[in-house]
């Protein structure tokens, strides 16, 4: 066996035990700890300007000072291969995660949040929202 071929057989081997032990490990650890989860997607108005995707990106950060946000995660569209099963149209995502219905319905008056809205409304064109209760 040359030396490349043994490589992409060690890579191979290595990547195939890594993902059973990842799949043999229990979920319930997770359970609960993120009931309720609130997944948005903006369509930035200039979708190739970096500068308002930026922007946009350190307006959806100031949430994360609102008392009832658990965690946030901000994303950009991954660079990953083309499906059909895949929308890569958006450009900036929040997904943030609350303990309960209540804590995200007082998100969604707190303040913090209407200045976001009024301050960074104006970069997207479009805005979609997936709010999701752990079964």
């Amino acid at each position: 066996m040359n030396k490349s071929n043994r490589r992409k057989f060690i890579g191979t081997a290595a990547a195939i035990a890594v993902g059973t032990a990842a799949s043999a490990m229990p979920l319930s650890t997770e359970k609960g700890k993120y009931p309720v989860v609130h997944h948005v997607f903006f369509w930035l108005k200039n979708p190739d300007s970096k500068a308002d995707r930026e922007e946009l990106i350190k307006g959806v950060k100031t949430l994360s000072k609102i008392e009832t946000v658990l965690d946030l995660h901000v994303g950009i569209v991954a660079g990953t291969e083309k499906r059909d099963v895949i929308d890569s149209s958006w450009g900036v995502s929040e997904l943030l995660f609350f303990k309960d219905l209540e804590g995200q319905a007082i998100y969604q008056t707190h303040p913090i949040h209407l200045e976001f809205i009024k301050n960074y409304s104006h970069l997207w064109a479009k805005v979609l929202v997936y709010d999701i209760l752990e079964a």
